[in-house]
């Protein structure tokens, strides 16, 4: 218990998910999950990640619904905006030609944005709340209770929008260059040349680095998003030790951070639409 009031116990306990797994004896949760292994489900992530989700397509669909021809509404206006931007960006660094990648990249840059502004509500309001709830309902040590609200801040979920975009850039390599094409492109370039005989020396190495650029990407995408708001995250934690202070000076990170989590869920999405665009060229 004491080690929970230290400055290091407080941020541990932060940056710390709500777990859940399965043992021999059933299902274990939070601390009963420290060995379990692979197969263990942050159980916060999945929540609020699948709630944010809801509440994007809720939102878009309200849109949808009351959308008119005549004078549009604020409300309207502000969703027409969103749609415009993320429209005109595909259009402009997206070549091929495809139906999927502006509702995806609508999709991401909203999704992403949404988890990245739970990053603005104070540090100890919602676990202090989960805290409250799993003591007096079920009868919990407040401090065996954990609640990461930001799951962007969490590198499990960055990975999986990373390997979604990773398996469409193969998706649509193979589409539109067909199989061959895709395995051309691994082994035949950056190097090569009309010698036969050194070409098959070259195609190792083409084969090497085509495959670390490939693998980068995605590696890319889920290190960036996750390093620069589990950052954010930690600063709001320090700013929140400092007791009843620290309201103003959240108030003064969170207008910096702003800045953080728009341009963060813009930089994944142009990413998306960027290597989308690539794997799409049929150039060689």
């Amino acid at each position: 218990m004491a080690e929970e009031v230290t400055l290091s116990g407080h941020i541990q306990h932060h940056l710390t998910n709500a777990k859940m797994c399965s043992t021999d004896s059933g299902l274990a949760f939070n601390k009963a999950c420290s060995d379990s292994g692979f197969w263990t489900w942050h159980i916060d992530t999945l929540a609020w990640s699948i709630g944010l989700g809801l509440l994007f397509l809720w939102i878009f669909r309200r849109a949808a619904n009351k959308a008119t021809i005549g004078v549009p509404g604020k409300f309207q206006c502000f969703i027409e905006m969103i749609i415009d931007f993320v429209g005109d960006n595909v259009n402009k660094t997206f070549q091929g030609k495809s139906t999927l990648i502006a509702p995806l990249a609508l999709t991401i840059f909203v999704w992403v944005f949404l988890m990245n502004l739970m990053d603005l509500i104070p540090v100890d309001f919602l676990p202090a709340f989960a805290g409250f709830v799993g003591e007096t309902a079920f009868g919990m040590d407040s401090h065996d209770v954990y609640m990461k609200i930001v799951p962007t801040t969490d590198i499990n979920l960055t990975a999986a929008l990373a390997v979604g975009v990773f398996l469409l850039m193969v998706g649509y390599s193979i589409k539109i260059k067909g199989l061959s094409g895709f395995i051309k492109e691994l082994t035949l370039h950056p190097f090569s040349t009309d010698n036969k005989l050194a070409m098959v020396f070259l195609i190792p190495c083409n084969l090497l680095l085509e495959t670390i650029a490939l693998i980068a990407k995605p590696f890319s995408l889920a290190l960036r998003l996750f390093g620069n708001l589990y950052a954010g995250e930690l600063i709001f934690i320090l700013i929140g030790a400092v007791g009843l202070m620290q309201l103003p000076l959240h108030f003064v990170w969170a207008v910096f951070h702003i800045l953080v989590i728009v341009l963060q869920a813009f930089v994944f999405m142009m990413l998306t639409i960027v290597y989308l665009s690539m794997a799409s060229s049929d150039n060689h």
